[in-house]
């Protein structure tokens, strides 16, 4: 059985799957190599719950702080020793195809950021089917907004977003933010095995709790709007990190590739690296460790060493 809508030879790869190859695709766990599907999830999940814990009892931090009236609209604030004013912030939205996963679970690069002087928000978004993907999309940006009010003074916002918070993040390279009353400094950018183009998963079992319609995945398909746009970065120094790990499924592979070419197509400042030898799962859970390789390309970044 095939994908409804296939399109003629030479447009969008996936359509050209069945539907069970589709499925397996966009399933992440069917793709990791060193564990079973089940204990690599309860690993993820352990790895951070445990960063987490040990965040909160070894950083100063603001915990559950509003940044809008919703009760889900809450993020955590992990600041380094020495605080200031004009803090460099990363903000980390978490993935969980936008159906699971916590800000109270996902403090995985707190504590090697804040080690550097940098501080670090996870913040919390309304998950399906509570939330739709439009409602996640304006969550991220009010977050965004609301650091930028709190610390007008900082030295520069990083977004950095696993998987469905990828998507998130990126969705951010088109915001209009003058309907939010403040333009966020934003600095950078890392899209960690993220996905872009949310048409193939209207077609999944992902979408059940989702209710994805086709226009809706369109509508917040940053591959796509960023093809159609016209606009140019109004930071050309705003640096754009895509990276994907070696043991994503080809269809993670393609996205993120794509996606960086889009970038670079569009005028932005966009490197991509495929993070060798780590699963979808690992590639993210390994930030807690401040030796690790994506780890030191998100410092360097945003401490300017080059």
């Amino acid at each position: 059985m095939e994908v409804p809508g296939r399109s003629p030879p030479g447009e969008a790869p996936w359509k050209k799957l069945s539907k069970e190859e589709l499925e397996n695709q966009y399933s992440p766990s069917r793709w990791v190599i060193r564990r079973g599907a089940e204990e690599t999830l309860r690993t993820y999940s352990h790895i951070g719950d445990e960063a987490t814990k040990k965040a909160r009892a070894t950083r100063r931090s603001l915990l559950h702080v509003p940044y809008g009236d919703g009760e889900g609209e809450k993020l955590d604030i992990y600041f380094p020793r020495e605080v200031s004013a004009a803090s460099r912030f990363c903000l980390f939205f978490h993935g969980g195809y936008w159906q699971s996963g916590s800000k109270d679970t996902s403090a995985f690069m707190v504590n090697p950021l804040t080690a550097q002087g940098v501080a670090v928000v996870v913040m919390a978004y309304d998950l399906a089917p509570k939330g739709t993907l439009d409602q996640m999309v304006d969550q991220v940006t009010r977050s965004i907004s609301f650091v930028q009010k709190q610390y007008p003074r900082n030295e520069g916002i990083y977004l950095c977003g696993h998987s469905a918070g990828a998507h998130l993040a990126s969705m951010m390279f088109l915001t209009n933010w003058t309907k939010h009353g403040v333009t966020p400094n934003l600095k950078g950018f890392f899209l960690v095995s993220g996905i872009y183009d949310l048409e193939p998963i209207v077609y999944t079992n992902t979408n059940a709790p989702l209710h994805m319609t086709l226009e809706d995945a369109q509508r917040n398909s940053p591959q796509l709007l960023l093809e159609a746009a016209v606009t140019r970065p109004s930071d050309p120094a705003c640096h754009v990190l895509v990276t994907v790990g070696q043991h994503d499924s080809p269809e993670f592979h393609r996205q993120s590739r794509e996606f960086y070419q889009t970038l670079r197509r569009g005028g932005w400042n966009a490197s991509f690296e495929e993070i060798h030898d780590v699963d979808h799962f690992e590639i993210i859970w390994n930030l807690t460790q401040k030796d690790f390789v994506l780890t030191q390309m998100i410092l360097r970044t945003i401490l300017h060493e080059h």
